[in-house]
């Protein structure tokens, strides 16, 4: 993935979120001035697909155009599944489709089917194949660095000629491919990459499988950090790690700021995790996708143009992901209304200190 920069001022970024909320015009499918948006997720392997992109999206999409209707579709993280789902909306009428692709490869014949039915598609956090009319994601090199950056302050000493793990994403995903790549270019030349793994389905299950080979080839004294692509890799690492009654954890980064791991940041089992501020993803893809369906140019919202194995300069919108360690989490995740502070301290089980001992501090 190629990113095209444009120069930009600040009052086009504040027109991306102030587009006026008034009902579509044109003639929709369930309403006389709407239309119908057609949203299809990749499954609920992840937690933030149902907790947070699907309802701010439909939020944010009832916000700009009332008389809207938004058709919802989760994959199950199959992509033939997904196909389908696609073909069924095309044929039912939908005016525009956000999609965040299963597979961005296999979904190419359907954003094709869908471009030649005049059916915009808005691509949303993956950046899949073919005719997309545009892209809204958060900057996948700089989620990289992020998490680079962090996991060398953590290794402290050790930073410098270190032994990491690197437990990268799905190798079906180009996003794996532009989170590894920013990491390796904070990594590189620093530490030596003890193993690195690619992880089928981003899951749990592949990453505690991956992690416990590497902690019976290196042991896991000599392992002294872990570079997870996301918080569901994390928890497979850190479960590994304990499974083989390591003494200590080593640093492990993530993403996504899931409920489960900001308690493990707070515990000190997991390092850091990155936000990426979902209100302000939906708010763009809503944006898009109701300009679209309006006949609106994506150029006049985009930020940048980034270009696909296919398809040069789609406009896009690449948000500004954070950092979040346990000294960070209220004035990021609390200060932004992610989680309350008794979500994330939770219950706590016998033996272990009160969560407000380990409470972050501003």
């Amino acid at each position: 993935m190629r990113v095209r920069a444009r120069p930009v001022v600040a009052a086009l970024v504040a027109g991306l979120l102030t587009v006026p909320v008034a009902a579509c015009q044109g003639r929709g499918e369930s309403h006389p001035d709407g239309f119908t948006v057609g949203l299809l997720l990749p499954g609920r392997a992840l937690p933030r697909w149902e907790r947070f992109d699907k309802p701010l999206i439909e939020k944010r999409l009832a916000e700009r155009c009332p008389r809207c209707r938004v058709e919802y579709a989760d994959a199950g993280n199959d992509p033939t599944r997904q196909r389908q789902q696609m073909t069924s909306m095309i044929t039912r009428g939908v005016r525009v489709l956000i999609l965040d692709a299963a597979d961005t490869r296999a979904l190419r014949s359907s954003i094709e089917e869908a471009h030649d039915a005049g059916v915009p598609v808005v691509a949303y956090d993956r950046l899949a194949e073919g005719p997309v009319s545009g892209f809204v994601s958060f900057d996948g090199a700089r989620v990289g660095r992020l998490q680079a950056e962090a996991l060398l302050t953590a290794m402290g000493d050790k930073a410098h000629g270190g032994n990491v793990v690197m437990m990268n994403g799905d190798p079906a995903s180009p996003n794996a491919a532009w989170f590894r790549k920013g990491a390796l270019s904070v990594l590189t030349g620093k530490v030596r990459i003890g193993r690195s793994y690619d992880t089928p389905g981003w899951s749990t299950e592949n990453a505690h499988v991956n992690m416990s080979a590497a902690i019976a080839a290196l042991r896991p004294e000599h392992i002294d950090g872990v570079l997870a692509a996301n918080d569901a890799m994390a928890a497979g690492v850190i479960s590994a790690f304990k499974g083989a009654h390591a003494r200590t954890l080593p640093p492990v980064t993530g993403q996504d700021a899931d409920l489960d791991a900001v308690r493990r940041i707070v515990r000190g089992e997991q390092y850091m995790t990155v936000y990426k501020p979902f209100r302000a993803e939906a708010d763009a893809v809503a944006a898009m996708a109701v300009s679209l369906g309006r006949g609106g140019d994506p150029r006049d919202l985009a930020t940048t143009a980034v270009d696909s194995p296919t398809t040069r300069h789609i406009p896009s919108v690449l948000l500004t992901p954070r950092a979040v360690t346990a000294g960070t989490v209220r004035q990021t995740l609390v200060k932004d209304g992610v989680y309350t502070m008794d979500q994330i301290c939770g219950p706590v089980p016998r033996g272990r200190p009160p969560c407000s001992a380990n409470r972050p501090h501003t």
